[in-house]
């Protein structure tokens, strides 16, 4: 029989620190917000995969079943381990990039430690918990239900699967465009582990370890941790320093005053750095051949500067700057705010535009027009712990019982200064507390010899979530508030899972998945001093509600040509869930939206060629996208003088999305490695499906969906005798403009990039030493990973996240 894989995740709330690490507190990776479970592998030093003969073969456990990568009939990118460290990938989103149809980008200061996530035009920017991902994120088949805290490490790693198209049936709620699910090594008692350490630019140091050891006959453990540090790469400046006031226009006397002294070098802080640590300990127990037990506990630090950001000069298509310039657009006399603290008339606009790689920000309003100072600390910090046990027992020859349990908890600390100037403009602090417990239980079996294959399964979350948050809109003309949200969710879901072998060479598939869920979001508006607000009153205690159930279907037909040629065929279905406005700036704008749905016709191609030589996979899709859920920076139906600012989901239209992906990997001689893809999307809104009141015209796209992304990768191999081996590596990948907004304009577009990174790496003859040099963003390309735009909401400006200039490391690593 067909074996389930499932590691589960025991976590418990320990602090570790780098010296611990060092000292041998032998770890495996965590994760960036999370920690991975493990699949069976030893710590031995596996052989390279350059010097494999042919392909390397990847089993994947997409169907509830460990089967081969090429005999899964399903769109997926896989990566072992052993590919992650050649490419000098430490978290899901570098993965991601190499991976057709597929971003996950960090976010910027304004949404805290969270990840942008699409596949295939689907997908979710926003970290709100009241909303839903959109692309199912999982490690160890353990459910991560929200953005926050889901940029993942990737230290210990068995693979990283990454399925694209709808997985209703599979993965269930919320991945209606894919999901990414991280898989690590659990424990063999091997008595085996590994220490590495980097030193990079700007004191980058990282340190990780892992070991595997045996503690009886039936008891093994593996104990795993991370500790990383590097300065910034943005420089939050000070704009009284750099231009004193009454020295110039830019700052005229009675201007902005400066804080730091005449002898500084100006910099307040640097935002982008790393300060992050993880620990994990898993302990497996397997009292017989039938019965497999895990437990995994783990626990995650991450407390650094904010992710950074910069102020952007947009102009709209007639060529006036929209950013920064407020108030734009133009508004109504009554609707126009003094955002000015200080006695020189100092405007909002291109003089607070510092460069590609700084910012003004102040993290402070001072006091004006009756309204007190307001201070927030610019950083960033994420403290999360969980635990979870799974249990594989052998009920027969041909039947397995799986129960995955799983607690998790997390709390952030977040601020941000939208507007990235010393004006008294926005300013804002986020406390997100976080807990869920899920269960899942699997009954795998086999009937009629094999021919038929079952999974019978049910899934049951609960989950709390509080954000609490104070906002300071002064160009909004709101005073400042304090919102205090709880959000209660719960799913229930029920699944099946068919493969029929009626004749050797054709597998048919059929899935279904019934879920049941149910949400509440009630409004907290008070002001600092804990009395009900005087604008936003009317929503404080008003409790929302939405329930919804929803029946999910999958058809799948495999044909064999030959033992390593397939062709595939299938029809599945997805969906994410609906809610209530987690954001109404006013009580008009308490606006419920529906979920999402989405049906996918998709064919594939699956071929080990020339004696295992290349490998090329195909698929080709075309999509219904219903009732798409988009974040409005403009609502008019809240009515004339409420429309802005706006944080609104609506359901704003219908779509069609076709395309194609091709992956493939080359062995073209022993020692010598290409991989690459490659990935072509067409979005297209349907005429008369779009709401007016969304702003969306025509010919727009979806948010952070590129027409074109590739990326292709070598390395070669070479032999140096009794001196070890020298293993030189090259990777780049492209994607096509991007828009971050629902309502596309240049002002939140991202142009298209190139960004290749290299590798030298040697290792001795006994391959348990290791040393590589790595240069990421090799020929130092300036380009964006995430942009966040109100110009149409009328705040009058665009900041983005730039990516990571150029940067190199050393690693040295030891296996024992």
């Amino acid at each position: 029989m067909a074996k389930v894989f499932r590691a589960p995740v025991f976590s418990f709330k320990s602090c570790v620190s780098a010296g611990a690490l060092a000292a041998g507190l032998i770890a495996s990776p965590a994760f960036a917000q999370a920690a991975p479970a493990a699949q069976d592998s030893a710590e031995a030093a596996p052989q390279d995969q350059s010097a494999q003969q042919g392909v390397e073969e990847i089993v994947v456990t997409a169907q509830f079943r460990e089967q081969n990568l090429q005999d899964t009939p399903l769109a997926i990118t896989a990566v072992s381990g052993a590919m992650l460290d050649a490419r000098s990938q430490t978290n899901v989103a570098e993965v991601a990039a190499q991976a057709p149809s597929v971003s996950l980008k960090p976010q910027g200061s304004s949404y805290g430690p969270s990840l942008v996530a699409s596949i295939r035009g689907v997908g979710q920017y926003d970290f709100n918990p009241a909303l839903e991902p959109g692309v199912g994120l999982y490690i160890d088949d353990v459910y991560y239900a929200t953005l926050t805290g889901s940029l993942f490490d990737l230290l210990d790693l068995d693979r990283v699967e990454i399925l694209r198209g709808p997985q209703g049936t599979l993965a269930g709620r919320n991945s209606i465009g894919g999901a990414v699910k991280l898989y690590s090594k659990r424990p063999e008692g091997s008595n085996t582990g590994y220490v590495s350490a980097t030193y990079g630019i700007r004191d980058r140091i990282d340190l990780r370890a892992s070991a595997d050891f045996r503690l009886t006959d039936t008891i093994s453990t593996r104990l795993s941790g991370v500790s990383k540090s590097q300065d910034g790469y943005i420089k939050r400046m000070d704009f009284g320093c750099v231009y004193p006031a009454g020295e110039s226009a830019i700052n005229p006397a009675g201007g902005v005053p400066r804080i730091l002294p005449s002898n500084s070098d100006c910099v307040l802080a640097r935002e982008g750095e790393v300060n992050y640590q993880a620990v994990r300990g898993q302990l497996r127990w397997q009292p017989s051949s039938s019965v497999d037990v895990n437990i995994i506990a783990d626990y995650t630090n991450d407390d650094r500067t904010t992710g950074g950001s910069v102020l952007l000069e947009r102009r709209n298509a007639a060529g006036a700057v929209v950013s920064p310039n407020y108030p734009y657009p133009p508004n109504p006399a009554a609707r126009v705010f003094d955002i000015n603290p200080y006695d020189a008339a100092i405007p909002y606009d291109s003089r607070f535009v510092c460069g590609e790689y700084c910012n003004y920000a102040t993290y402070q309003s001072l006091a004006d027009n009756g309204q007190a100072a307001q201070t927030v600390d610019g950083r960033t910090s994420f403290e999360g712990w969980g635990v979870s046990g799974q249990v594989d027992w052998d009920l027969n020859d041909t039947m397995q019982l799986v129960s995955i349990s799983a607690y998790r908890e997390y709390r952030t600390l977040f601020s941000n200064d939208d507007d990235l100037s010393p004006l008294a403009h926005s300013l804002g602090r986020g406390d997100l507390s976080f807990w869920s417990f899920s269960q899942e239980v699997r009954l795998n079996g086999s009937l009629l010899d094999d021919a038929l294959e079952y999974t019978l399964g049910g899934f049951y979350m609960d989950q709390r979530s509080v954000y609490a948050t104070t906002q300071v809109l002064r160009y909004a003309g709101l005073t400042p508030f304090i919102g205090d949200d709880p959000v209660n969710a719960d799913t229930k879901a029920a699944f099946a899972h068919l493969a029929w072998h009626p004749i050797d060479p054709v597998t048919l598939t059929f899935g279904i998945r019934y879920t049941d869920e149910h949400k509440d979001y009630t409004y907290s508006r008070r002001t600092p001093d804990g009395d009900i607000h005087p604008q936003q009153g009317a929503l404080d205690g008003v409790t929302g509600n939405y329930d919804n159930s929803r029946v999910d279907y999958r058809l799948n037909a495999l044909y064999e040509v030959t033992p390593d040629i397939s062709v595939y065929a299938q029809w599945s279905t997805g969906f994410k869930g609906g809610g209530i406005n987690p954001r109404p700036f006013y009580p008009q704008q308490v606006l419920s939206f529906g979920p999402e749905t989405l049906e996918s016709y998709e064919v594939g191609f699956k071929g080990d060629l020339f004696d295992r030589m290349m490998r090329l996979n195909v698929a080709a899709f075309y999509s219904n996208y219903d009732d798409i859920q988009l974040s409005l920076t403009n609502c008019p139906q809240a009515g004339a003088g409420f429309n802005v600012p706006c944080a609104l989901p609506a359901n704003a239209g219908d779509a069609h999305v076709k395309g194609v992906e091709v992956e493939t990997s080359l062995r073209p001689a022993e020692g010598f490695m290409i991989d690459g893809s490659v990935s072509y999307l067409d979005f297209d809104y349907i005429s008369g499906s779009i709401i007016p009141a969304s702003g969306i015209q025509p010919g727009m796209v979806s948010t952070y969906t590129p027409k074109w992304k590739w990326s292709y990768g070598m390395q070669y191999e070479v032999p140096l005798g009794s001196a070890g081996f020298v293993t030189p590596r090259f990777d780049a990948s492209y994607q096509s403009d991007i828009y971050t907004n629902a309502v596309n304009a240049d002002t939140n577009k991202i142009d298209d990039y190139i960004v290749a990174n290299a590798r030298l790496t040697w290792k001795n003859e006994d391959e348990d030493l290791e040393i590589g040099v790595e240069v990421t963003n090799l020929f130092d390309k300036y380009y964006l990973q995430s942009l966040f735009d109100l110009t149409r909401a009328g705040a009058g400006f665009a900041t983005a996240l730039p990516g990571r200039p150029r940067e190199w490391a050393v690693t040295a690593k030891k296996r024992f």
